[in-house]
């Protein structure tokens, strides 16, 4: 191929000269006045030497010319598995289909400064020795999916400054050495998935500054020395999910001040993050919240702009997490609503403002949390109700409004509850409704107003409770449940005992 070059441009100097294969100069001792607008001395005698000291060396102003790419487009597919190959693809502007670099021993990809775009997927991984993507600088556009995966020698990404579009999805992931994204400063959209992953010296994120809105996920994962957010400060919607987690370091969301709306939340497993207060601007969660085993967070303070949730609420294993203040502005939850196992939560004040759940209510294994206050203005919940090992919860009182439960209700294994008076409210229960091992409850007066259960009734090892607490309570029905399982409660004897008693 290179052989082939170098006969056209001599070809091109040939002609440049005046001296035409198979012609003969007509010019005797005139200037030649050459198009190159280069002071020439070129004086031709008879036998047309031509003493031109003209090198046609172009100075190069950033951008291709014909000669300088003189290949155009690559029709195909190209895969470079060695150095050879990349010098495979020299001179040509673009490749039609996609491009996958997967070569242990190249050093050096300079030989692709021409490539400008390539139409399908661009996959750069398991090289080596590859330090830098130097070489792709006038790259702008993928047309499909950007990959750069397991090169563990690569610092950065500085020579992609020129991209700015990416059709699918762009995965950065195990690339050891990468330090920064400071190359993909350009970058204004793409059409997927977002993901960072698995980066073990990234530090930030400050790279991605033309980056403000994305139609799909936001993957910011399991990046072990990432101490902050602050490239994203111009982003201010995700269409998807934004996914922050397994980041050993990160201690705030500050970068994140702009966002306004995301598809989804999940901020999990993030064991040094404190507070959500970056994430202050935030108004419109239409998917699902999640919080999941963040051992540092103190307070959802940082979400008190949030109003609604068009999917799940998950606060779960935040070790230090006191209160849920923060979401105080919230007024619906379209899906579920799960508390479970936050050791420190004394209280739900901050769910003060739902007043409705259209499936699962789930507030399990809080060992701290001693009421259910935070939830008097809950009416309704769709479908199943749990309330679970909540070792020093003693009343229910926070539910008083409650008048049905569309699905099952379970209370089991709260040691201190001793009653249950926080159900005056309750008409209905559709499904089942299991009350056992809770082993201070005395009494189930609380469900004065209990006409229905749907499914089975089953009240077993409330050891302190009598079981004539449950046969009274299957006196007040309109219409007997489905089954009836009343046993190993306190051993008594009812007098009189009531009639639908088993």
């Amino acid at each position: 191929m290179k052989r082939v070059h170098f006969f056209v441009l001599m070809v091109a100097f040939v002609y440049a000269a005046g001296c035409s294969p198979g012609s003969s100069s007509s010019d005797s001792g005139t200037t030649d006045s050459d198009s190159d607008s280069d002071t020439d001395t070129d004086i031709d005698t008879d036998t047309d030497i031509d003493t031109d000291t003209d090198t046609d060396t172009d100075t190069d102003t950033g951008t291709n010319t014909d000669t300088d790419c003189p290949q155009g487009e690559y029709i195909g597919d190209f895969e470079i598995l060695d150095q050879s190959d990349v010098a495979t693809l020299s001179g040509y502007t673009s490749i039609s289909g996609y491009l996958d670099i997967n070569c242990p021993s190249c050093i050096d990809l300079s030989e692709l400064i021409c490539l400008t775009s390539v139409g399908e997927h661009l996959y750069i991984y398991y090289n080596e020795v590859l330090t830098d993507l130097a070489g792709l600088d006038t790259l702008t556009s993928v047309g499909s999916y950007l990959s750069i995966y397991y090169n563990n020698a690569l610092t950065d990404l500085t020579g992609l400054s020129a991209l700015t579009s990416v059709g699918g999805d762009i995965d950065i992931g195990s690339n050891d050495a990468l330090t920064n994204l400071n190359g993909l400063g350009a970058l204004a959209s793409l059409g997927g998935d977002f993901s960072i992953n698995g980066n073990d010296t990234l530090a930030n994120v400050d790279g991605l500054g033309a980056l403000t809105s994305m139609s799909e996920d936001m993957n910011i994962w399991s990046n072990i020395a990432l101490t902050n957010l602050a490239g994203l400060s111009a982003l201010t919607s995700v269409g998807g999910e934004l996914s922050i987690q397994w980041n050993g370091l990160l201690t705030n969301m500050d970068g994140l001040s702009a966002l306004t709306s995301v598809g989804g939340v999940n901020i999990n497993y993030n064991p040094a993050l404190t507070n959500l207060d970056g994430l202050g601007a935030l108004t419109s969660v239409t998917g699902t919240l999640q919080l999941i085993n963040n051992d540092s967070l103190t307070n959802l303070d940082g979400l008190s702009g949030i109003t609604s949730l068009g999917w799940y609420l998950n606060i779960n294993d935040n070790d230090s997490l006191t209160n849920l203040n923060g979401l105080s502005n919230i007024t619906t939850v379209g899906m579920s609503l799960m508390i479970q196992n936050n050791i420190a939560l004394t209280n739900l004040n901050g769910l003060s403002g739902i007043t409705s759940i259209v499936a699962f209510l789930n507030i399990r294994e809080n060992s701290a949390l001693t009421n259910l206050d935070g939830l008097n203005a809950l009416t309704s919940v769709g479908n199943t109700l749990i309330i679970y090992n909540n070792d020093v919860l003693t009343n229910l009182d926070g539910l008083s409004a409650l008048t049905s439960v569309g699905g099952d209700f379970y209370i089991y294994e709260n040691d201190t509850l001793t009653n249950m008076s926080g159900f005056d409210a309750l008409l209905s229960v559709n499904g089942d409704f299991y009350i056992y091992q809770n082993y201070t409850l005395t009494d189930l007066s609380g469900l004065g107003a209990l006409l229905l259960v749907g499914g089975y009734l089953n009240i077993h090892e409330n050891t302190a409770m009598p079981d004539c607490e449950a046969c009274d309570l299957l006196d007040q029905f309109v219409s007997a449940p489905t089954w009836i399982n009343v046993h190993d409660n306190f051993d008594d004897t009812c007098t009189p005992v009531p009639a639908n008693c088993p």
